[in-house]
Parts: C-alpha cells; sequence; structure tokens
C-alpha cells in the first residue's frame, strides 16, 4: 500500500485550505469587516445612559481607592511613626 494521497492537501473536506501570508491578510481583513458591519451605534439616550454609568463606576473606585490608600497610610504612621529625624 502507498500513502500517495496523503500527501495532497484539501482532499478532505474538514481540513482548511493552506493560505499564503498575503492570503492570511486579505482573510483577517474580510473578517474586520464582517465584524464591523455587526456593530450597532447607539441611540443618544443610551449613549448618556452609559456614559453616566461609566462616570459613576469611575468616581466609585477613585473613591474606594482613595479610601484604602488613607487607611494604609495611617496604619503605616500607626506601625512606624511620622518619620521625624531624631
Amino acid at each position: 500500500m502507498t500513502e500517495a494521497t496523503a500527501d495532497h492537501r484539501g482532499d478532505t473536506p474538514g481540513e482548511p485550505r493552506s493560505r499564503g501570508f498575503f492570503g492570511r491578510i486579505g482573510l483577517f481583513l474580510r473578517q474586520v469587516v464582517d465584524e464591523l458591519k455587526k456593530v450597532v451605534t447607539p441611540t443618544r439616550e443610551e449613549l448618556v445612559k452609559l456614559t453616566g454609568v461609566v462616570l459613576a463606576f469611575v468616581i466609585l473606585m477613585m473613591l474606594l481607592v482613595t479610601g484604602l490608600d488613607w487607611v494604609f497610610g495611617q496604619m503605616a504612621t500607626f506601625t512606624f511613626g511620622e518619620g521625624t529625624p531624631q
């Protein structure tokens, strides 16, 4: 038995076809365009609402980090002192 037919690419239906460098770039760009066609632009109301949600979340995280920084600063001051030179 010979395995001459095993060398041919694309003989099996499930096997992907080998592409060259420019073929892969072309495939990538086609896929990017297809995905961009699926993008839905939000309405003005949705945009304002989502912007408010993002700003509220950012402000909340800023307050959380500020509070934790203050707590850890107080703990460091209590543990190590004011740091006055002797």
